[in-house]
């Protein structure tokens, strides 16, 4: 790393585009810089002086030339990198990004390279694995396999693994990348949860001589950086990880494994709001790579693809060796007295008797959903947030689950000093209370956000007492729903199913099918006498029936056709402008200035509809206001809707005291 001098008179100087991760339209500024003293600053991160203020940028060009102008250019200050640290690939990917998803260049390539100050050894590879290649595959492995090659050769490039739980895709994967990996290719392998990342990482160690890297958010910066200037190297054949490994700056790029690829955990919940499906895609477009994504329940575009043929579906419909789908039973909870019904507690008693494992679900964390005063009404909501406090009764506290906030339980009502108060639903904790009650003898284990609070090492530590039979009873939230595997496990419960069906939002049937389908495929794995016992109010519901008799492609039919009935996605193309600040009349106002500014754009357009500026249903996180305008174009007008946006992006001026964001293709419309 070189510091730059003055300039001195007789110096030749050269000039560099460096982009800022600024929330400006134009994040990319001219510096100069002497080639005497550094050889080239491209792809590499620079310290530069930015309105008064120290900033890194990136490089992403060079020039002899000085721009025209009659302004003054300053010079780049320090040069943080020996090599490289970005590619013209990553640049080119940032560029894309910034225009689909309407943040500037600089805040793109930011995501993309850690900010670290120093390099450090990498994090480590994987540790030693057990995993032992399965020797002969299926005869519909088999058969996948070589469609997948035939597409191949025929010029495809993007496939769909449908298979349902248990039917050995990701023995598939990694046949697939073997491949590539004795051809001198690199392989990026997609998953939704650093969880199953980490139990993936069992399964290729000593498969792939342990020129293996994972990248997750739990690396620090340093070794992040280490750790992609390995990959960059080509010194790594296969990089597993969540959402930002799509990110990997690869040498030689030669398939994109993207498992589960359903999952709402692809999509960035924070700006740039990218979605990791649409960059594996660009990235296998730009590097003729193709790209496999699979689940047993397809995210309703991609199923859309598939019977489009845009997709190549590779089949696997049914589970591998002794395994076989499980007995689904519904337990109608409709005037049920207790959370655990009377049915659920004989299965359990019985699994339990014969040295089974029992899994039960329930995606509430918690002892009680809230705190509520009988006398006045009042429900205990968090002063920072617009929904009501979680009770968690083991420490005492009322927390909110979207800011963090904490407090103490009252004695009496802030409002009317009653002491009438009571809880009302029901989250995980309270459900363990019940079950040591029920199950005195039980070695019952649980896992959520509360148990775990970040640390990977319990995760893993629980999973395995239960894998081992060490934990008689696993009770969790969604951390236990997906991509695990329980031998022991012969029983699954679902506490509460009525939980996703009743929220406002047109996706509430799709992902309580996902959910459902994917926890009930926790059990039957390995044996053939594997339960799903569902407790709902709402049988009759499509969701519930579909996964009540095995059934998904009438449901995925039927939603469908309801889908393409309301103009809505898979058939359309949403783009929500989301509008957040601290004055509550100061953020309504630019919402409503937003809106006036974009209609006349669009009040002769067929195919595009944009909604009222109004609240979103969630009016206030984190003591922010929040507001939102939504847009919805037809596909052959969505080209239209992104220019549109461009020209909203260079010359809308919000109030200073809010800020202003596009979200496309949203999945929380909250």
């Amino acid at each position: 790393m070189g510091r730059l001098k003055d300039h001195r008179e007789g110096s030749k100087l050269k000039y560099a585009l460096v982009t800022l991760a600024v929330p400006l339209y134009n994040s990319t500024f001219t510096y100069s810089y002497d080639e005497k003293e550094v050889p080239s600053p491209l792809y590499k991160r620079v310290s530069v002086d930015f309105n008064h203020r120290k900033m890194t940028g990136f490089v992403i060009e060079t020039s002899d030339d000085r721009p025209e102008g009659d302004y003054e250019i300053k010079g780049i200050k320090r040069v943080l990198d020996n090599e490289e640290v970005i590619n013209e690939e990553l640049v080119r990917l940032a560029k894309d990004m910034s225009y689909l998803y309407k943040n500037s260049i600089g805040q793109c390539l930011s995501l993309m390279v850690p900010n670290a100050k120093r390099d450090v050894d990498a994090a480590p590879f994987f540790e030693e694995g057990d995993f032992t290649p399965i020797e002969k595959l299926s005869e519909a492995q088999e058969r996948v396999i070589a469609e997948y090659k035939k597409g191949v050769r025929e010029g495809r490039r993007l496939f769909y693994l449908y298979g349902v739980t248990g039917s050995g895709k990701s023995e598939v994967y990694l046949r697939l990348a073997e491949d590539v990996i004795k051809e001198g290719g690199q392989v990026l392998y997609m998953v939704p949860e650093i969880t199953l990342s980490e139990q993936l990482s069992k399964s290729v160690k000593s498969r792939f001589h342990s020129r293996v890297q994972i990248l997750h958010s739990s690396l620090t910066p340093a070794q992040r950086l280490k750790s992609a200037r390995l990959v960059k190297s080509g010194d790594v054949d296969i990089v597993i990880g969540a959402r930002s490994a799509v990110f990997a700056p690869f040498k030689n790029l030669k398939l994109i494994i993207m498992d589960e690829e359903h999952e709402s955990s692809y999509k960035a919940s924070n700006a740039p709001r990218y979605h990791a499906r649409q960059l594996a895609q660009l990235r296998s477009k730009y590097n003729d790579a193709p790209l496999i994504m699979g689940s047993a329940t397809p995210s309703f575009e991609c199923y859309r693809l598939m019977r489009e043929g845009k997709l190549v579906t590779l089949s696997l419909p049914r589970r591998i060796g002794k395994g076989a789908f499980p007995l689904i039973r519904i337990v109608n909870t409709l005037g049920q007295k207790g959370n655990i019904s009377r049915i659920l507690q004989d299965e359990m008693r019985c699994e339990l008797d014969k040295g089974n494992g029992v899994i039960l679900f329930l995606n509430r964390r918690g002892y009680s959903n809230a705190i509520t005063c009988n006398s006045c009404g009042e429900v205990m909501k968090c002063p920072h947030c617009s929904i009501s406090l979680t009770y968690h009764k083991k420490s005492g506290i009322l927390k909110c689950h979207s800011c963090g906030y904490v407090t103490s339980l009252p004695d009496v009502c802030p409002s009317c000093k009653s002491h009438d108060l009571s809880s009302s639903g029901f989250g995980t904790e309270r459900i363990e209370e019940e079950l040591r009650s029920l199950y005195p003898f039980a070695r019952i284990a649980r896992l959520d956000g509360d148990v775990v609070q970040g640390d990977r090492k319990q995760v893993s530590e629980i999973l395995s007492s239960f894998e081992k039979g060490e934990v008689d009873i696993l009770l969790g939230t969604q951390m236990i729903a997906k991509g695990l595997n329980f031998p022991k496990a012969t029983l699954v419960g679902v506490v509460n199913a009525d939980q996703g069906i009743f929220l406002p939002d047109f996706r509430a049937n799709e992902r309580s099918f996902e959910l459902l389908q994917q926890v009930s495929g926790r059990v039957g794995r390995y044996r053939d006498d594997g339960r799903v016992i569902i407790q709902t109010s709402q049988v009759a519901n499509p969701a519930i029936r579909a996964v009540e008799l095995n059934d998904p492609e009438e449901f995925y039919r039927s939603e469908m056709e309801d889908r393409r009935k309301i103009g809505y996605p898979p058939y359309s193309r949403m783009v929500n402008i989301r509008i957040r600040g601290k004055n509550e009349e100061r953020t309504e106002r630019t919402a409503e200035a937003a809106e006036s500014f974009l209609s006349p754009y669009f009040q002769d357009r067929n195919g595009i509809e944009m909604y009222p500026a109004t609240s979103s249903l969630i009016e206030m996180i984190n003591n922010y206001w929040r507001y939102h305008v939504l847009i919805i174009a037809e596909d052959s007008s969505f080209s239209y809707l992104l220019k549109v946006l461009e020209t909203f992006r260079a010359s809308f001026k919000a109030d200073p005291s809010t800020q202003v964001e596009i979200d496309t293709d949203p999945l929380d419309m909250f």
